[in-house]
């Protein structure tokens, strides 16, 4: 079939031939190919695979074998091209060639196949790559892993042929399935001439000279944006790092269905700057739900954040991990970025600190356990037990969780020694590591030393020339001029605090706890942006802006005595 009826054929009866080579490096005048991978894809589905390691004829440099995993080993006895010719071409006859980047991979093949004598191929081509720069100009990159990040692709080994000639194959499907949808294309000769073609605005910008205007006037800032309709309605909210980048791509001629609909339903657009995207994020939160645009189906959700929780509304407290926080009673330290950094903290409670770890149907038994026997719990359980004691165990875990870790040092190396003197060199060993990670600090993962629903705090955001201040306040969040309402009381708090007048404005309600949990999410994701201010170290409000004024991180201390590992282990 000539390469023009392959291509004037419907996408149903169309076949394409997804094909990703692995190369020595990156000239196929001087580099040879290591190992082929396609993809057979018929009435738009994958329905054949394809793979085989080539032995090039010469040494795969180190950094090939680093990037891909494939070595001398793995090529040694394969075949060379030669052998394998015809069966690629069987492979890729009657079909379009598809690749991301394809120009590469189509190089090494001709150049392949001339060395072997075999005749030259004159598929169609169509390149991901270029549709992915038409499509997503949104995306700062356009490789394959980005525009399978953003379709939600997987893609299991990343640098070999199959694996990436799959995930391209599952990327190509994906944009047919949108170009049908958007722009009403049948067959592969409109994409192949749509990857080529030059950038067109969408007509209807034509026609809407106000939203036009509103649009050129947009700066390069953070900040909320919000369409209106002809009713002056407000029917979508979004935020933004910069108002002119993000709005630019809803009149993209490759804007999603949705940008489309709004831009076509919309009269004039509204923007309001921020000193930060996190002040954009929570303007963006609260705006939605005072106006409920019919396009702001869902709210955002917020990526997964980890605490320490330890049960304050328990007799005697435990502490454990949670992935959420909330105005419950119970004190949370966090957020953490990863689990593993909380169950690290968890272990080094349990371990260095003499608290229950029992459910409540063991400690109802009232008798000791085992932990009680190897010092590691203070017993609660026990009916003659004193809670004082529990209350002092307690205030050392709380120290601890501070970043005061002299404490679970002392504790700890103590323990190693004992071990290491009874020959119990497991113990030893596993206690070691706990000092290891008491070293590290890994406390330091988390934003806040104190509990976030009780912690009293200055946070200053820098991500612009200006600066963001956000007060938190035992669970009370105020924003320096805040864009939103008229309910900004940062200096009045402030003020209450140093005054030791307990008002605050009232009690924290929900609109506190999902104000806090969008900033605690961008904390974590932007500590570098970030200093943190307590304020019980603080005398005055003029102290404290003193000292942010001066450059400095938090206040000023003599710092602890630190431990080098090895001077305990001679």
């Amino acid at each position: 079939m000539s390469p023009k009826n392959l291509t004037d054929i419907p996408f149903e009866n169309a076949e394409f031939c997804v094909v990703d080579v692995e190369t020595t490096g990156m000239s196929p005048s001087t580099c040879r190919i290591i190992e082929v991978g396609m993809v057979r894809i018929r009435k738009l589905k994958i329905v054949e695979t394809y793979q085989t390691f080539v032995n090039p004829g010469m040494e795969i440099p180190y950094f090939i074998t680093t990037l891909t995993g494939i070595s001398n080993s793995d090529v040694y006895d394969a075949p060379y091209f030669d052998e394998i010719a015809n069966r690629v071409k069987e492979f890729m006859d009657d079909s379009i060639l598809i690749g991301h980047n394809l120009q590469f991979d189509v190089s090494f093949l001709r150049r392949a196949f001339e060395d072997c004598g075999s005749e030259k191929f004159a598929n169609p081509l169509l390149c991901t790559l270029k549709l992915a720069r038409k499509m997503y100009p949104e995306l700062s990159s356009k490789s394959l892993s980005s525009v399978i990040k953003h379709l939600k692709i997987r893609n299991k080994n990343v640098h070999r042929a199959l694996s990436d000639a799959t995930a391209t194959g599952k990327v190509l499907l994906k944009m047919i399935k949108e170009l049908k949808a958007k722009e009403g294309y049948k067959t592969a000769a409109e994409i192949i001439d749509f990857q080529s073609s030059p950038f067109k605005e969408p007509d209807y910008m034509l026609t809407k000279k106000k939203l036009a205007s509103d649009v050129a006037r947009l700066p390069d800032l953070p900040g909320v944006y919000f369409f209106k309709n002809s009713k002056e309605e407000i029917i979508y909210v979004g935020k933004a790092k910069s108002l002119k980048t993000r709005v630019k791509h809803y009149f993209s001629s490759t804007a999603p269905s949705k940008s489309r609909k709004i831009v076509r339903q919309a009269e004039r657009l509204g923007f309001m700057t921020t000193n930060s995207e996190l002040t954009a994020l929570i303007a963006e939160s609260e705006l939605i739900k005072i106006h409920n645009p019919v396009h702001n189906v869902l709210l955002k959700k917020f990526g997964n954040n980890f605490f320490l929780k330890v049960l304050r509304q328990d007799e005697y407290p435990k502490v454990e991990m949670a992935r959420r926080f909330d105005f419950d009673g119970d004190d949370y330290f966090g957020p953490y970025t990863n689990k593993d950094s909380v169950k690290n903290m968890v272990k080094l409670v349990h371990s260095t600190f003499q608290l229950r770890e029992c459910s409540d149907r063991e400690f109802n038994k009232h008798r000791g356990c085992y932990l009680t026997q190897i010092y590691r719990c203070v017993a609660p359980c026990m009916k003659d037990f004193d809670p004082a004691e529990y209350e002092k165990e307690l205030d050392k875990v709380y120290e601890f969780l501070s970043g005061k870790n002299q404490y679970a040092l002392d504790s700890l190396i103590a323990k190693m020694k004992y071990f290491s003197e009874k020959q119990r060199f497991e113990e030893a060993s596993e206690t070691r590591d706990l000092i290891n990670l008491v070293l590290a600090q890994i406390h330091k993962t988390s934003i806040l030393s104190e509990p976030v629903n009780s912690t009293k705090v200055l946070i200053e955001v820098r991500t612009t020339g200006k600066k963001d201040f956000v007060l938190l306040l035992s669970g009370r969040i105020y924003i320096k001029d805040y864009i939103v309402g008229d309910d900004d009381h940062f200096d009045e708090a402030l003020d209450d605090y140093f005054d030791n007048t307990i008002n605050y404005h009232m009690e924290a309600d929900r609109r506190d706890l999902d104000k806090i949990k969008i900033a605690l999410n961008w904390l974590i994701r932007n500590r570098n942006n970030v200093r943190v201010f307590y304020l019980k170290d603080f005398q005055s409000k003029h102290e404290l802006f003193k000292h942010i004024q001066s450059g400095l991180t938090g206040k000023i201390k003599r710092p602890s005595k630190g431990y080098q590992l090895k001077d305990f282990m001679q």
